[in-house]
């Protein structure tokens, strides 16, 4: 049976805390021992100099990133593990999706669009501070995820746009040079942990309220006694319910252990024995992981070894013979060479599927999306051709997400079909803009 490859990107921007160990290390890791999986976790260094200028800072980052992750348990004779920029092959299949990739599409990506909406609050210039690497980052994604031909993509629902956006650059090429790439799925992340911080706000760098998730013990014990708290007494009945502290707790404990804090919670606990047991259970889970952190980073080049390591092996097996196989698919090989080509044979043009909107004989608008002759989507009547093609609107611009009181599915169809139809009309509207 063959393998579900699912490749991870890590962006090395800071030390790592205890949100970042429950939220992504731990769950991950743990997924990369399932049965039937190729696991790919690579650091996406050219990634964060998006956002980070100062060179020290993003070369410590990438050092406590990797060993953080090893400490936790990646095992690299198990997984895939390197470095982004160790893979050149990936900057130079970017430029072959930027090739591809239309620009009206780039417009509409949520983090270029949230900085210009920025700007045009401050009443700047729409591209003011604005890089083209933060523009061009989606194609750069795209390029990590199609060189290995990936399946899956573990992502949260704000990242859900990239992978639409990497199913798009790899359909185009496949469109124009033949069959290369796998379209990528999102792996939605539903039920990310997310864990307070010190204020109970979420723990994030931005609010600086972390807890690092290697600190040494006192400085551990310190943070987690300065965790804010109500001010009930010992003896007086507390909550769980929007209690940081519980939150913390439970994270770290066995089923068990959080009942049992429940009780002590509802028999009055003082914050200060609670806090204490929260520091107890969190250090004697990191403390081993801890030891092996603090001898990773005190060998780097163990670590610039096995980066390096990971990335040759791929490159070997998977990335070089690939970009050879992509360069010859658009032309650029030696000028003896003869090749036949993979691309479509151009005939005639194959039709798009499309949207027929229509007046039946009661006097009201209906409309269908049909792929030749089989009808994907059905709609109910509505008063006029403008309110049926406001909803083939939405359908342009959100896809569908399945069937409701104005939209059903054709007899046969389903929703691979109705996505792969909408895909197709996207990426030709995209090829206009």
């Amino acid at each position: 049976m063959p393998q579900i490859r699912v490749l991870t990107g890590i962006t090395p921007s800071g030390t790592p805390h205890l949100g970042n160990y429950v939220g992504a290390i731990r769950p991950a890791i743990a997924a990369s021992r399932a049965p039937g999986v190729e696991s790919f976790y690579f650091l996406a260094d050219y990634h964060a100099l998006v956002k980070v200028q100062e060179p020290e800072r993003v070369q410590r980052s990438t050092l406590e990133i990797a060993a953080a992750w090893l400490a936790c348990g990646l095992e690299p004779d198990h997984v895939r593990f390197y470095r982004q920029s160790d893979i050149p092959e990936a900057t130079e299949l970017t430029w072959l999706l930027t090739c591809v990739a239309g620009k009206g599409l780039l417009n509409r990506a949520h983090a270029y669009k949230a900085a210009v909406d920025r700007n045009r609050e401050g009443g700047e210039d729409d591209d003011a501070g604005i890089t083209a690497g933060l523009f061009m980052y989606p194609v750069l994604m795209a390029a990590d995820i199609l060189l290995f031909n990936a399946h899956k993509v573990p992502v949260g629902r704000d990242q859900v746009q990239h992978i639409e956006m990497a199913r798009d650059f790899a359909q185009r090429f496949n469109h124009l040079y033949g069959d290369h790439f796998t379209l990528p799925e999102a792996a939605i992340e539903e039920q990310v942990a997310t864990l307070p911080g010190l204020d109970g706000r979420k723990m994030s760098k931005s609010y600086d309220n972390t807890i690092p998730l290697f600190a040494p013990p006192a400085q551990l014990k310190k943070l987690i006694f300065s965790i804010v708290t109500d001010s009930r007494a010992p003896g007086e009945p507390k909550d769980t319910e929007g209690s940081a502290l519980f939150q913390l707790y439970q994270a770290f404990a066995s089923a068990e252990e959080t009942q049992a804090m429940r009780a002590a919670y509802a028999d009055g606990i003082g914050w200060g024995d609670a806090k204490q047991e929260l520091f107890e259970r969190v250090d004697a889970e990191v403390a081993p992981l801890r030891e092996k952190y603090e001898a990773l980073v005190a060998h780097p080049q163990r670590i610039e070894q096995q980066l390096r390591d990971g990335a040759q092996a791929l490159r070997t097996q998977y990335a070089t013979p690939f970009l050879r196989e992509l360069r010859a698919a658009v032309g650029l090989r030696e000028l003896g060479e003869r090749v036949a080509s993979t691309a479509p044979v151009k005939q005639a043009q194959a039709a798009l599927p499309a949207f027929k909107q229509y007046r039946e004989a009661d006097g009201r608008f209906r409309f269908k999306l049909v792929d030749g002759e089989r009808v994907l989507l059905q709609s109910r009547a509505f008063d006029s051709p403008k309110e049926a093609g406001a909803r083939i609107g939405v359908l342009r611009r959100d896809g569908f997400a399945g069937a409701d009181a104005d939209v059903a599915l054709g007899e046969g169809a389903d929703h691979a079909a109705v996505r792969a139809a909408l895909d197709a009309l996207r990426a030709a509207e995209d090829a206009k803009a």
